[in-house]
């Protein structure tokens, strides 16, 4: 059984950023580009004991990749020490649009 560790909300903040860090090199393979920069992430939360549920979403319903991309944050999510159990949870609101996406995503794709 994991022992909940007293984390200082500061030690959460870098917890999560190296989550986000880890993700970023999970890359979607129709596109060439990472699922953070592609703003396919909407939310993390990290849980004292280690447990941490992920919310992102897919550029559409029915995309073919979900099951490879959540594998791939699973593995990217074994790199994060302090991750002791993760969920992915794929959510459909708010629906991902091209603005969702950071600019380096768009310049890399030639959208304006």
């Amino acid at each position: 059984m994991s022992e909940t560790k007293n984390y200082s909300p500061e030690e959460i903040a870098k917890i999560k950023d190296r989550i986000l860090e880890a993700l970023e090199m999970v890359i979607d393979p129709e596109l060439g580009i990472d699922i953070v920069n592609l703003g396919l992430i909407y939310e993390i939360r990290f849980e004292k004991n280690g447990y941490t549920e992920i919310d992102m979403t897919l550029t559409t319903m029915g995309c073919p990749l979900a099951d490879l991309l959540t594998d791939q944050i699973y593995d990217a999510l074994r790199d994060v020490p302090e991750v002791t159990k993760a969920e992915v949870k794929l959510v459909w609101y708010p629906a991902w649009s091209v603005e969702k996406m950071s600019r380096y995503a768009r310049i890399a794709l030639g959208i304006r």
